[in-house]
């Protein structure tokens, strides 16, 4: 029976997906099309990041255009640039992209850290690897698996200690023993014998 209705059926549809058919065909390749021009020119971005040119990047760019621009400023030691960006790329769906970004900011944040020290300013240092660090975990978050964020971690959790939990007593003056005062960062004493 479906067989007789499509029989009858065919003949009055034949001219109408004879015309219909082409027009989808056409619309289908201006899409692809399309869509592969946007594709390169992202990969034309990307590269150019990575050769070391650079190129603004709004925060609603395609996901590894952010990747590849936060990694060009973690280069430049950009932080306050790079900030928008990972924020940007939190929400997307791309937990190993993010988990990059946020590498890379940490990294960068450490890497100034470490310049402090060799030059003895120990006291702007300490922030900076407390963020170093938080981005590490952020990264850790979004990737567990991710060994380099762990390494480094490491790292920066090797340079400055957490501070134990100490009992707040009410008042203004705390006691505290001298086995719970730890310093920053480890340093060179200072002052005379």
């Amino acid at each position: 029976m479906p067989a007789d209705i499509l029989r009858t059926a065919w003949p009055r549809l034949r001219p109408g997906l004879l015309i219909a058919l082409p027009a989808l065909l056409l619309a289908g390749a201006l899409a692809g099309a399309v869509l592969s021009w946007r594709a390169a020119a992202v990969n034309r971005e990307i590269a150019a990041l990575e050769a070391g040119r650079d190129r603004p990047v709004t925060p609603d760019a395609p996901a590894p255009l952010l990747l590849a621009r936060v990694l060009h400023l973690a280069h430049r030691d950009a932080t306050e640039e790079m900030e928008p960006l990972v924020v940007a790329l939190e929400g997307r769906q791309a937990p190993a992209l993010l988990a990059r970004a946020r590498y890379a900011l940490g990294n960068a944040r450490l890497r100034r850290a470490l310049d402090l020290i060799e030059r003895s300013q120990l006291d702007p240092a300490g922030p900076l690897i407390v963020l170093a660090r938080q981005e590490y975990r952020r990264a850790l978050q979004a990737r567990p698996d991710f060994w380099d964020a762990k390494f480094n971690l490491d790292i920066a959790s090797r340079l400055i200690r957490d501070f134990p939990e100490m009992d707040r007593q009410v008042g203004d003056e705390l006691k505290a023993e001298p086995k719970k005062i730890w310093t920053d960062i480890p340093g060179q004493p200072r002052g005379a014998p």
